[in-house]
């Protein structure tokens, strides 16, 4: 889906829903019905969420407006992840509920412009979005941390993500999942991620490792050393258990571990 037609999707969900349910209305017409694009929602419905005592409402709406013009990839990575919620998430019945609702798409959003800022060394402001995401939404992405497109945040309660942690593609997280240090190292020191990857609720992956494409890391797990390709780790400390039935098992979320033995 591009950018435009998500605009034309969520706009008409909230005509759809205007009608249906009044007590939408107003927030769906100051979010979503009368701004001109997709922009324009995604910077108002941040805004809204992350203002406070901080940052006022208007100038954050005005940074995250800025920077959508400035890197419109970002709006194509927000359209990737908001599918791939709808897609993989049971819970979601609508595209206008990430958007609208959910703290894992939302903080994942108000971090790629953290990052955005921290890439031109503006690393102030990108922390000073850090703690506001942190405290607003209870996920703490570092700003420096590369992170890619089509990821599932799912419910995002006490994730973090390392400084140096890196993430690719189309990967699943589910809430608690930690990519950490061991101590107090410096320099390369937090988890690496390969694609399509399903990270279980509070599995915590530690040091500067290597997680394969298309690997399944169950619930629970703690991670100290490298995990292959579409491997599949379980336990404390977690070791091989099987592999995925799928190449991509974050596209599944199939949390039964014995189906790949």
């Amino acid at each position: 889906m591009t950018v435009e037609e998500m605009e034309q999707q969520l706009r008409k969900e909230a005509l759809e829903l205007v009608k249906a349910e009044p007590l939408s209305k107003l927030m769906l017409e100051e979010q979503i019905l009368n701004r001109q694009n997709f922009a324009d929602m995604l910077a108002v419905t941040l805004a809204c969420q992350l203002a406070g005592e901080v940052i006022d409402r208007a100038e954050l709406e005005k940074m995250f407006s800025h920077l959508y013009e400035k890197y419109p990839e970002l709006l194509t990575y927000a359209v990737k992840d908001l599918s791939a919620t709808v897609k993989r998430d049971p819970a979601c019945t609508s595209y206008l509920e990430p958007l609208l609702l959910f703290k894992g798409f939302q903080g994942l959003q108000a971090y790629r412009v953290a990052h955005a800022l921290w890439s031109e060394d503006r690393h102030f402001p990108a922390k000073m979005l850090q703690n506001i995401i942190s405290r607003k939404f209870g996920m703490d992405f570092h700003p420096a941390a590369k992170i890619g497109y089509g990821l599932l945040i799912d419910h995002a309660t006490n994730i973090v993500i390392g400084e140096t942690a890196t993430v690719g593609n189309n990967v699943s997280f589910l809430h608690g999942v930690t990519l950490g240090g061991t101590g107090n190292e410096v320099g390369d020191r937090h988890p690496k991620i390969g694609d399509g990857v399903m990270l279980g609720a509070h599995a915590q992956l530690l040091g500067n490792i290597h997680i394969g494409d298309g690997a399944k890391i169950g619930a629970g797990a703690v991670v100290l050393c490298d995990v292959p390709p579409h491997t599949t780790y379980a336990g404390v400390p977690a070791v091989e258990v099987g592999h995925p039935q799928d190449e991509m098992p974050s596209f599944n979320m199939q949390q039964d571990f014995t189906r790949d033995a």
